[in-house]
């Protein structure tokens, strides 16, 4: 697995195909495996004639632990989506987001707007303004002495999933803690590169796909039919809709 050094952290990451470049970025508690690999992403995008490149958050994965809430700021991770893509001479990219990796995504929008050709939100609709959507209980779930120890069911199974996947506990409480920025909407409205927003129907984490997209001069709502949270990850029309998405963007 490649891996590169970014702010002082290393970071694995993945480069497969060939084409127009597109960064994945995924969402709290999983991988680029988990959120890309696993649900057909990178063969969807690959079969599309895409250079596909996705990456371990910091604190997840195969990418080094992390356990200071503060080094978990958005705008950091977005600043290793950045060193990544100046790692691997790439200027400019589409980018898809899932959950907190679309909270990120953002970030990128605002801060290197130049970097990104077009971006995609999955799983954050109005919350990236007026609200975090994961609550920090899921912090002392993953603190708890062990899953038997965890009575809130979001906890169990944010807590469950980690433990499925042995990922380091304590780093990723130290991201939900850490994680939790939201935009104004004069941010939102400074986001003038195309967006599509797509959030499951049944999503109770997010927030409104199309409140959102009405703050962003180029937004575009999805509506990912009859999914929650996180079985819209890898649903087909999320997946045609984004590739769609690509084919109309400048």
């Amino acid at each position: 697995m490649p891996r590169f050094t970014s702010d002082g952290i290393d970071i694995a990451y993945l480069d497969e195909g060939d084409g127009d470049p597109v960064l994945l970025i995924h969402g709290f508690a999983s991988t680029k495996e988990i959120n890309w690999v696993g649900p057909s992403w990178l063969k969807t995008l690959r079969d599309a004639g895409r250079r596909v490149v996705a990456f371990d958050h910091r604190g997840h994965g195969e990418s080094a632990r992390v356990h200071d809430p503060a080094l978990y700021h958005t705008a950091l991770m977005a600043g290793d989506a950045k060193r990544l893509l100046e790692h691997l001479g790439i200027p400019r990219a589409d980018v898809i987001g899932y959950s907190m990796g679309a909270r990120v995504g953002a970030q990128m929008a605002v801060l290197y707007p130049q970097m990104v050709r077009a971006l995609v939100m999955g799983g954050l609709g109005i919350h990236l303004v007026d609200g975090v959507g994961l609550p920090q209980s899921i912090a002392d779930a993953l603190e708890a002495p062990s899953l038997d120890a965890v009575s809130d069911p979001m906890g169990r199974m944010f807590r469950a999933f980690a433990d499925a996947n042995k990922q380091d506990l304590a780093a990723l409480a130290a991201c939900i803690r850490g994680s939790r920025q939201v935009l104004t909407r004069e941010e939102v409205g400074s986001i003038t590169l195309p967006v599509l927003v797509a959030v499951g129907t049944r999503d109770a984490v997010a927030g409104d796909a199309h409140a959102l997209a009405a703050l962003l001069p180029n937004g575009t709502a999805l509506d990912i039919p009859n999914r929650d949270h996180n079985p819209a990850v890898g649903d087909k029309v999320f997946k045609q809709g984004a590739l769609d998405f690509f084919a109309r963007r400048p």
